[in-house]
Formats: C-alpha cells, sequence, structure tokens
C-alpha cells in the first residue's frame, strides 16, 4: 500500500472526489462523478506525478440502485493500480464520456460496457453490440434483467415482453409416448 501515493491523489483531486480515497493491499480506489472523468482521468494519464499510461480494464456496474463505470489503471510511478470508480449514472439513461482519446483500446472495453450494462460512452466512434444481435433491446448484465425462467426472481416481479417466451398454454402439445415391451 503506497501511502504517498493517496497524499499525492488527495492534494490533486481533494476537491473533485465523491468519497474517501481507499486502499487495500496493491490497489487504490477513488471516486469520482461523471462530469468530472475527462478532468480526472486525463490528469492522471498525463501528468508526470501519476503518468498513468496503461489502461488495464474498464468495466460497467449496476448496484441495483445506480449505474457504475470502473477504470483499472497501470503506472510506473505507484506500486499500487489504481481503479477510478464513476459513480451515480443514472439507470434510465447512463452516459459516461470516452476515454478513448487516451486509449485506443478503450473503445473496445466501452462497446462491452455499453452492450451488456446499456451505458452510452460518449465520444466512442464506434458504440455498437459486440456480443448481442444489433436489434437486441435489452442489457443482459444488469440487476433488472429477468428472463422467462428465472425462479430466483420474485414471480410478481413479472418479465419483460423483450424476454417473455411462449406459454405453455400456447406452446405446442409435446405428447410423451411410452413403449412396453410386448
Amino acid at each position: 500500500m503506497d501511502r504517498l501515493f493517496k497524499s499525492r491523489l488527495e492534494a490533486r483531486f481533494g476537491d473533485v472526489l465523491t468519497g474517501p480515497i481507499r486502499q487495500r493491499h496493491d490497489q487504490t480506489e477513488i471516486r469520482i462523478a461523471t462530469g468530472d472523468v475527462v478532468r480526472v482521468i486525463s490528469a492522471l494519464h498525463d501528468e508526470p506525478a501519476f503518468d498513468f499510461r496503461f489502461l488495464s480494464d474498464l468495466a460497467g456496474v449496476d448496484t441495483g440502485k445506480v449505474m457504475q463505470v470502473v477504470y483499472h489503471l497501470w503506472s510506473t510511478t505507484t506500486p499500487d493500480r489504481l481503479r477510478v470508480t464513476v459513480d451515480g449514472l443514472s439507470r434510465d439513461d447512463p452516459r459516461v464520456p470516452s476515454v478513448t482519446f487516451l486509449w485506443k483500446g478503450a473503445e473496445w472495453m466501452e462497446r462491452e460496457a455499453y452492450d451488456m450494462f446499456g451505458i452510452t460512452f460518449e465520444g466512442n466512434r464506434d458504440l455498437r453490440r459486440i456480443y448481442m444481435p444489433p436489434d437486441y433491446q435489452s442489457f443482459p448484465l444488469r440487476k433488472d434483467f429477468l428472463l422467462a425462467d428465472d425462479a430466483a426472481r420474485s414471480p410478481g416481479a413479472g418479465v419483460r415482453p423483450m424476454e417473455r417466451g411462449h406459454s405453455p398454454a400456447s406452446a405446442p402439445s409435446t405428447a410423451v409416448v411410452r413403449r412396453t415391451a410386448g
């Protein structure tokens, strides 16, 4: 755990952090709002005191209440990996600026988060489905994604029409014929 790194982060970004800086083992985490993404990520990338030139991962998160985007960054200036969590994205229309202007490889990671969570990355030049069919209307990794046979969910919650299969009454009859030796 790099305590000097924590001090540098507090001094540079203390005014925009939405929560305390957390450190555990070899990872440090900061939380920021959507409006501060470009400013904070650019500073982490460009300023020699930080020099986070490697984006190792970008992921969407659905807490059940809000959406988040999490960036995992690496730098030679600290032994700690940095997790930057963008908090409080709207569930109805989650949007965050793209970071492809810093890391070209982020394009595919942003596409995956878009496809699985419905998070729009503004500025991504090729934001389209990567796993699901282009006309698919839902986002499979969201907490509110229900399948017709999802017995773990409350039966009163219902099923979204797009995931609804056919009811047993409308299914074709499949009679089981038993043969007996005879």
